[in-house]
């Protein structure tokens, strides 16, 4: 069974913002950027997870803006929700189909998104 003309464009609009998001984690110094590519995945909630690492709360929120800033000035999208901002442990903008995750180190080990998706493709971003 063959893609259908909505389902490829709802992949290219996921790669469109995983490519963005990746710019403004870049653009602020995040550290360890990786992707998961959850598309082969049977039931997977979304196309792609963006994970990165902060160094500080003032860190995580200021990788959190800047993919925000992208993403709303580069494609003109905002994130259908947003999780974690009070803390800045581990805050989440999900566009969706491709959901961003900036973590501090200690919550990024804890939670092991890599480890739990480790039967997905798991990219390393260049910083």
């Amino acid at each position: 069974m063959g893609k259908t003309k909505s389902t490829t464009k709802k992949v290219k609009e996921s790669q469109l913002i995983l490519d963005v998001a990746i710019k403004g984690l870049q653009e602020v110094k995040g550290e360890n950027i990786v992707c998961i590519d959850l598309k082969g995945i049977e039931n997977a909630v979304c196309d792609y997870f963006l994970l990165c690492t902060g160094t500080s709360n003032t860190h995580v929120n200021a990788l959190a803006n800047a993919v925000e800033k992208e993403v709303r000035e580069t494609l003109k999208e905002k994130p259908w929700h947003t999780e974690g901002v009070n803390n800045a442990e581990w805050i989440i903008l999900d566009y969706v189909n491709t959901v961003v995750h900036i973590f501090q180190e200690e919550a990024r080990e804890f939670y092991n998104l890599e480890g739990l998706w480790a039967d997905a493709t798991i990219s390393k971003i260049e910083d």
